[in-house]
């Protein structure tokens, strides 16, 4: 049997706790933050549902307003001319 000190046992604990510092991050996973078509919008944390693609909506207060995104076309079109 092999006798440790109390202050050997210390730093040995700290190595081998520490050593999970240096472990690799689990793989990202892309299905994990997918949202899928089935699944309801939820409600999120601040009291607001998660939308990928809202409606064009005209409030009066126009930091409420959602103004129409342009296509992918138009957009690649504004893009070159600012070139």
């Amino acid at each position: 049997i092999i006798k440790m000190t109390a202050s050997k046992l210390i730093v040995l604990a700290a190595i081998m706790a520490s050593a999970s510092a240096f472990a690799p991050a689990p793989a990202f996973n892309r299905l994990s933050t997918a949202v899928r078509a089935e699944e309801e919008p939820k409600k999120g944390s601040g009291g607001m549902y998660d939308t990928r693609d809202p409606e064009e909506f005209v409030d009066e207060d126009a930091r409420k307003s959602i103004s129409a995104a342009p296509s992918f076309e138009e957009y690649m079109k504004q893009r070159a001319a600012e070139q």
